[in-house]
């Protein structure tokens, strides 16, 4: 099979971004590709469309139909490198590059190729030193791909078509699982954290509008007879700084990945927080950024800090808190003009009510959600380790494809047999 540089084989054309201070730029009909639009593997349209006046002002050029594009500079090529062929006229922008490729390679095969040797081809077309995740433009052109004649293209391209769609519709499909996994997991701690582990216990109205019937037997009470804000400051800072958000709760922040917010000089005037305190993030407490601290450390001086004035099982009160319900309880008691800009403030969090178990409840209840959301994460770990996997078959079938290395006819005849 003989191979050739990218470079002989292909024209590289870039994109670039119009001035987005004249807003005419962004009324056309011109689909412009940005990375965000690399999540199929044909491109029909895109989000963002720019004007034919665009084009000529900018460093952005219009793609023809066929050509094969792929993403040259974004942090996801860490780990992958988004490959996809437009089906119409298109822009890019500066981060994207277009493949228009030579009449002795088609497209998809193209496509494939990239797409079935990520790993290979991101170890040599990787920028080093670079602040941003890039290709290097020169390692790319001088990248070589397999060029069989035409008519072997289209048959690999054909099988490829057919036998990817099938692990494709796999993996969404365990996708899916995985989404509804989380949605009956969540389910199941709601209706613990509001109605009990008893099916047959009378109820009453809460009186809280987003909770609704709790059991008869559970005490109603505002969070002022349950906790109270503890503001207890670091003098030096050097105690182990916490975060919290609605993925993770109250987490060490050396270890969230999620966090991206700037770390300060100092930790200095830092609130402290200790075991089973309870950890409100203000600004985004609406989105159930709360939760019972394992740990004994600083947060935020933004953040408030609650610890039970009475005997409780903190960790009901966590599941009871991040709760869907009782979320959007928190949303009607924050304050401001944008959902994105509420605050939850210890006067409003102190003045809700909350359904109260007895003490020995809340244990069996707490003890519960535990041990289903171990059930859960296992089950989901399964299904993950499933789904990579199927990647991974997807990836070196596609390799073994462009490279000759499988036999077609021998696979299709396998094929038939089975059929």
């Amino acid at each position: 099979m003989r191979s050739h540089k990218l470079k002989y084989l292909c024209r590289i054309v870039g994109g670039g971004t119009p001035s987005k201070a004249n807003e005419d730029f962004w009324k056309g009909d011109i689909p412009w590709v940005s990375p965000k639009d690399m999540k199929v593997f044909r491109i029909h349209d895109a989000q963002d469309h720019i004007s034919a006046g665009a084009v000529i002002a900018s460093a952005t050029r219009i793609v023809p139909p066929s050509s094969v594009l792929i993403v040259v500079r974004s942090g996801i090529l860490q780990h992958s490198i988004p490959v996809a062929i437009n089906t119409v006229p298109v822009a890019l922008n500066q981060d994207m590059k277009a493949f228009i490729p030579s009449a002795d390679l088609q497209s998809e095969f193209l496509a494939y190729f990239i797409s079935g040797s990520q790993q290979r081809l991101l170890a040599r077309w990787r920028k080093e030193g670079a602040t941003v995740e890039s290709i290097e433009m020169e390692d790319l052109g001088n990248t070589t791909c397999p060029v069989p004649l035409r008519e072997h293209q289209a048959k690999v391209v054909n099988f490829l078509d057919r036998e990817t769609a099938k692990v494709d519709d796999l993996i969404a499909k365990k996708e899916l699982l995985i989404e509804r996994l989380k949605e009956i997991k969540k389910s199941a701690i709601s209706r613990l954290a509001t109605m009990g582990t008893c099916q047959t216990v009378t109820t009453r109205d809460s009186g809280i509008p987003c909770i609704g019937q709790t059991p008869n037997h559970w005490q109603l009470l505002r969070n002022k007879n349950l906790l109270r804000e503890i503001d207890d400051r670091s003098s030096d800072g050097t105690e182990e700084l916490l975060t919290v958000s609605h993925i993770t709760g109250v987490s060490p922040r050396r270890e969230n990945q999620q966090v991206t917010m700037f770390m300060a000089e100092s930790n200095e005037g830092y609130k402290r927080c200790l075991p089973d305190d309870i950890v409100i993030n203000t600004m985004w407490a609406w989105m159930g950024a709360l939760g019972v601290s394992i740990y004994a450390g600083l947060v935020s001086p933004a953040y408030n800090v609650y610890r039970f004035k009475r005997k409780a099982d903190p960790w009901y009160f966590h599941h009871l808190f991040r709760s869907p319900q009782y979320v959007a309880e928190i949303g009607r008691y924050s304050r401001g003009v944008w959902t994105s800009r509420l605050r939850l403030y210890p006067e409003e969090f102190l003045n809700m009510t909350s359904p109260v178990p007895p003490l020995e409840e809340q244990f069996k209840i707490a003890l519960l959600i535990d041990e289903q959301n171990k059930a859960a994460s296992k089950e989901s770990e399964m299904v993950t380790s499933a789904i990579a996997l199927l990647r991974e078959y997807r990836s070196a079938l596609i390799s073994a494809a462009v490279t000759g290395q499988l036999d077609l006819r021998q696979h299709e005849a396998q094929l038939e047999a089975l059929a």
